[in-house]
């Protein structure tokens, strides 16, 4: 498994929350879907209100 580094943001409010994750995963689209994931069951983000900027293998 690879390390990726996924930049974006999420709605935190009525302000937007900038973030970096490192997450390891098989590919980048995996890597998206583990921010989704994890933005949501952490912070109780719906997948709508979080955008992915970029996707690089560390």
């Amino acid at each position: 498994m690879a390390k990726f580094v996924v930049q974006g943001s999420f709605q935190a409010g009525v302000q937007r929350e900038k973030f970096s994750v490192e997450v390891e995963a098989v590919n980048a689209r995996n890597a998206e879907e583990k921010v989704y994931t994890t933005f949501g069951s952490k912070h109780k983000v719906e997948r709508r209100l979080i955008k992915i900027e970029s996707v690089k293998e560390a």
